[in-house]
């Protein structure tokens, strides 16, 4: 598999937030990692508001992720949890509960990270 370009890295980011508006996501945000010690390029941050919820927009995210051909590291499998990760390498997508994303406050933690407005 060849390594994808940082143009279809932001490509795909963008529409991994434009799946997640359309699933009804809360308050997605778009930090770029490049410039910190992790091997990411971007985190993708949203909330859904129930389990079902956070469910479905890790679904629609993983489907993004198999539609576009590009390779996940780890997912989320199990239910009852306030915080979802699908990561993709290059890409990692946090799905929170409203409670779960202000006490991680990953938005505090990578502060110096540059916020991308993509809507």
């Amino acid at each position: 598999m060849k390594l994808k370009s940082e143009e279809e890295i932001f490509e795909l980011t963008k529409e991994i937030v434009k799946i997640l508006d359309e699933k009804d996501a809360i308050n997605i945000k778009v930090l770029n990692m490049k410039n910190s010690p992790l091997i990411v390029d971007y985190f993708v941050i949203a909330t859904g508001n129930s389990e079902t919820h956070l469910n479905a927009l890790k679904d629609a995210v993983i489907e993004k992720f198999k539609e576009k051909n590009h390779k996940l590291l780890y997912f989320d499998k199990d239910r009852g949890y306030e915080w979802l990760i699908v990561d993709g390498g290059s890409i990692v997508v946090h799905i929170f509960t409203e409670n779960a994303r202000e006490f991680y406050d990953l938005e505090g933690l990578w502060s110096e990270a540059e916020k991308i407005d993509i809507q």
